[in-house]
C-alpha cells in the first residue's frame, strides 16, 4: 500500500541529525536512521537516499533553500547549522 510521506527529506534529515552526537553525521548514517524508521519511504527516481541527501545538504546553487539548516563538513559529513548566517 502506497502512502504519502508524512515528512519531506528535509525534515527527516533535521529528525535524523539530532539523534546523533553533536548534531552531524555522515550522509549514509543519515540515510541509515531514515531506512530504519521509515520517515521517507516513498521516493522517486533511480538515486540512492544518500545521493539524496547529500544534494540537499550541500548544493552550491545561490537558490538553496536549505542553508539555513545544514552546514557541511566535508569529508561526506553535514551537521545542523546552530545559527542563521
Amino acid at each position: 500500500m502506497n502512502r504519502k510521506n508524512l515528512l519531506s527529506l528535509h525534515e527527516a534529515m533535521v529528525v535524523a541529525l539530532i539523534n546523533f552526537p553533536d548534531r552531524q553525521a555522515s550522509f549514509e548514517q543519515i540515510a541509515e536512521f531514515i531506512e530504519k524508521r521509515n520517515l521517507f519511504p516513498i521516493r522517486e527516481g533511480n538515486i540512492t537516499l544518500s545521493e539524496q541527501i547529500e544534494l540537499r545538504a550541500i548544493r552550491s546553487s545561490s537558490k538553496w533553500r536549505y542553508h539555513h539548516l545544514f552546514e557541511d563538513l566535508g569529508e561526506g559529513r553535514i551537521c545542523l547549522r546552530n545559527k542563521q548566517d
